[in-house]
C-alpha cells in the first residue's frame, strides 16, 4: 500500500488543511508521517515540503498564523510604486523565502526521507525547440533528472509565486496555473513509479462561493475579466477530483469545505475564521476512511 497526501493551493487558506491535519493527529498521533508521497501546489507546496522535511502540522499551523501578516503585507511606498499590483507584484518574495530558509535551510529534494511532488509553471523551457512555457513537476524519485539536487526552498517558492501577488521566481510562477489541485499529478507519478495499491487523501483550501447568474450574455474580456481565471482554476480543481474519484473509488478521499463567503488567498486577517472553518468540519467520515483503508 502506497499512501499519498495531496494539498491544493490557496495562500493563507492553507490554514484549513493544516489545521484539519493537526486535528487528525490528535486522533492518530504521527499519522501524517505515515504518508509516502506529499504532493502540493502553491501553499500546498509549502505544506507538502514542510511535511516531507519532517515538520509537524501544529508547527506549520503556528507558522501560518504567526507569519501570515508579514508575508502578505506591503509598504505604502511599494503600493504607490506598483499602483497596487497594476505595475508590479503586490508582495515581496523575500519575506516568505527568508522564513522558509530559517526553517528548512539548504535541504535538497534528494535529502528528504519522504517523496515529494511539487507543481510549478516554467515560463520558458529552453529544452524545447522552440522554447515555450509548460507545467513542471519537481520530485525526488530516482528518475528525477536532476530535481534531487534542487533546494527545497527554491522549489517551494517557485510553486508559491502567484502572479500579481508575488514576483516571478527563478523563471517560474505558481503551480496553481497548471494544477491548483495536484491530486491527479500525484496519482500519475505514483503509477509511473509502479505503485498501484494506492490510498490518496486530497485536501482543499476551501471553495469560495463564486458563480455567475447569466443565462444569455454577449460578453467580452471586460465582462469575463478575472472571472475567467477563477473559472479555470476552480474548474481544474474539480476535474482533478472527478478523475481521482473515478479511478480510485474507495481508495480516494477528498476533503474540501465550502465557505460561506469569499476569502482571498492574501487575507491574513481571516486566519482565525479559517481555523474556525477547519474546526467545524466533521472528521468522522475521514476517520472512518482512514480506519477502513489504512
Amino acid at each position: 500500500m502506497y499512501k499519498v497526501l495531496s494539498i491544493d493551493g490557496g495562500g493563507i487558506r492553507g490554514l484549513i488543511p493544516v489545521r484539519i491535519l493537526e486535528r487528525l493527529e490528535n486522533h492518530h498521533p504521527g499519522i501524517v508521517q505515515e504518508f509516502d508521497l506529499f504532493a502540493g501546489s502553491s501553499t500546498g507546496a509549502v505544506l507538502a515540503g514542510g511535511f516531507a522535511f519532517g515538520l509537524e502540522a501544529r508547527f506549520l499551523r503556528q507558522m501560518y498564523q504567526g507569519f501570515g501578516a508579514e508575508v502578505f503585507t506591503d509598504s505604502l511606498w511599494d503600493d504607490i510604486r506598483d499602483l497596487k499590483y497594476v505595475l508590479g507584484a503586490d508582495y515581496s518574495i523575500d519575506k516568505i523565502k527568508g522564513l522558509l530558509e530559517r526553517v528548512i535551510g539548504d535541504t535538497k529534494l534528494g535529502q528528504l526521507s519522504k517523496k515529494v511532488l511539487i507543481a510549478t509553471f516554467d515560463l520558458k523551457d529552453e529544452t524545447r525547440d522552440p522554447p515555450r512555457w509548460k507545467p513542471k513537476f519537481f520530485h525526488n524519485y530516482p528518475d528525477s533528472k536532476g530535481d534531487s539536487d534542487e533546494r527545497l526552498v527554491d522549489v517551494v517558492i517557485r510553486s508559491a509565486a502567484a502572479p500579481v501577488y508575488f514576483p516571478v521566481y527563478q523563471g517560474y510562477v505558481d503551480g496553481g496555473v497548471a494544477a491548483i489541485n495536484p491530486s491527479t499529478c500525484a496519482l500519475a507519478q505514483a503509477f509511473h513509479e509502479g505503485f498501484l495499491d494506492l490510498r490518496l487523501l486530497s485536501m482543499g483550501t476551501g471553495t469560495n462561493p463564486r458563480c455567475l447568474d447569466v443565462q444569455d450574455g454577449d460578453w467580452g474580456i471586460a465582462q469575463w475579466g478575472v472571472n475567467l481565471v477563477n473559472m479555470f482554476m476552480d474548474g481544474g480543481g474539480e476535474v482533478a477530483d472527478y478523475q481521482c474519484r473515478q479511478i480510485l473509488r474507495d481508495q480516494y478521499f477528498r476533503l474540501q469545505p465550502a465557505m460561506r463567503k469569499t476569502i482571498g488567498l492574501d487575507n491574513w486577517r481571516a486566519a482565525d475564521e479559517l481555523i474556525e472553518i477547519a474546526d467545524a468540519i466533521n472528521l468522522e467520515p475521514l476517520l472512518n476512511w482512514i480506519d477502513n483503508t489504512f
